[in-house]
């Protein structure tokens, strides 16, 4: 395995690097260097969606190998039924506790409001939205409203593809990967050993061969997380940040509340173990989330950590992981709760409680199943808007893309800290001993 900690360090290196440069070139004028810039823009581009192809590359083998290896290994006296119950109901408690975070913290600060009537300047931004915007955004929010509450039906259908390789090739429909995976598992437990044993053995390995590569790719990581970076803080102006800076800070408090507050007293309470020393292992597949923004790709460093680091088994990570990164998004249904009510603050649309339920049941429901890619949530948010008759929410949308490639960042490093937190929470409570 590669040293953790040098790795750990690089990457925090990177990270440091890409928002010096950014923030420091921003101070310059570089109207006489155009081509230089670009070019420098370029090779970002190039260094990072390598980093995250190669990523996404070993995350659907991944995936196949761990669920089916997981579930065919689990000892007789381990329930299939059991361990899926555990992983769900935790899942669903933690979103959960993760939206109730988000709705008192925003009613408490209220960010929408100024001297308790609705931001006029914030409105204006809003109403101006196309003018705020740059044509890749506008085009993103056009796409998105399109769609409509059927729409999220087509979960039920990527749970039963009916294209198997199809699914395969389609790095963010991992629920039919998922599917296929556990019945494949179930069905080598019903066969004899002497038929399973060969394909078990064969996913056992596989397993392996995927955690072996990721090692490889963790060697380019620092490069690949400066590339995705350095574009972002650098585009990013302080203009907006300015004017919606109470929104952000809400979400960025509410997310650091769920992380530093709601995950270290489930570690303590529930799973027995040092907070400290979770998020201490945890640091590679955290900072690698924050920089990749995508819960898919972070994936394969996730079971490495959670496997290597904190000791959990691989028949309990490798099911519970890969099931998180799809239906567990603890920052991303925070995130839908938060932004919804910061707009309906915005235009005045006035919500009581029973409406307010209903936006935490709706962002509890659309962030089940949504991809593990950037700006995944957007047209969860769009459908919430709409339902809750709140209007503008276009445009309300675009000017909030604008400061949302951060926010994104932060809430999918919650996404993988709660997936970690429950592999942790489920092999405790299957009598596991950790290295924590």
């Amino acid at each position: 395995m590669l040293n953790s900690h040098k790795s750990t360090s690089s990457i925090f290196i990177a990270i440091l690097a890409a928002l010096l440069l950014g923030i420091g070139l921003r101070q310059f004028n570089f109207d006489q260097a155009p081509a230089i810039l670009s070019f420098f823009f370029q090779i970002c581009d190039w260094v990072a969606q390598l980093f995250l192809r190669a990523l996404k590359l070993i995350m659907v083998p991944l995936v196949l190998c761990s669920i089916v290896a997981s579930l065919a290994t689990l000892s007789p006296n381990q329930s299939i039924g059991k361990l899926g119950a555990k992983t769900l109901s935790y899942y669903l408690a933690s979103s959960l506790v993760a939206v109730l975070i988000g709705l008192i913290i925003v009613n408490l600060i209220q960010p929408g409001f100024d001297n308790g009537k609705p931001n006029e300047d914030i409105r204006s931004l809003f109403m101006n939205g196309e003018q705020t915007s740059s044509e890749d955004l506008s085009n993103k929010v056009e796409v998105a409203s399109q769609r409509d509450a059927g729409d999220f039906l087509d979960i039920l259908y990527k749970i039963i593809p009916e294209n198997l390789f199809a699914t395969f090739s389609d790095n963010g429909a991992l629920l039919g990967v998922i599917t296929f995976a556990i019945a494949m598992g179930i069905a080598l437990r019903k066969l004899p050993l002497q038929s399973s044993q060969p394909m078990t053995q064969f996913m056992i390995s596989g397993q392996e061969v995927m955690i072996t590569i990721t090692n490889w790719i963790m060697l380019a990581a620092p490069f690949g997380v400066f590339a995705l970076i350095f574009p972002t803080v650098y585009n990013t102006g302080l203009v907006l940040f300015v004017q919606l800076g109470k929104y952000f800070t809400t979400v960025v408090l509410a997310l650091g509340v769920h992380l530093l507050v709601a995950i270290p007293l489930i570690l303590h309470y529930l799973a027995k173990v040092s907070p400290i020393a979770f998020f201490k292992a945890m640091r590679p597949a955290l900072l690698t989330a924050f920089s990749t923004a995508s819960s898919a790709s972070t994936l394969p460093i996730t079971l490495n950590c959670v496997e290597k680091r904190v000791g959990v088994s691989k028949e309990t990570s490798s099911f519970t992981l890969p099931l998180g990164a799809t239906v567990n998004m603890d920052g991303t249904a925070l995130y839908e709760c938060v932004a919804v009510i910061f707009v309906a603050q915005v235009m005045g649309v006035e919500l009581g409680w029973l409406a307010q339920g209903g936006i935490v049941i709706t962002a509890l429901l659309t962030s089940i199943g949504v991809a593990g890619i950037p700006s995944a949530s957007l047209v969860a948010i769009l459908l919430i808007l709409k339902t809750s008759n709140i209007p503008n929410a276009e445009l309300a949308i675009i000017a909030l893309l604008s400061v949302d490639r951060l926010l994104d960042m932060s809430r999918t490093m919650i996404n993988i800290a709660s997936d970690a937190c429950a592999a942790t929470v489920i092999a405790k409570s299957q009598g596991e001993k950790l290295k924590i």
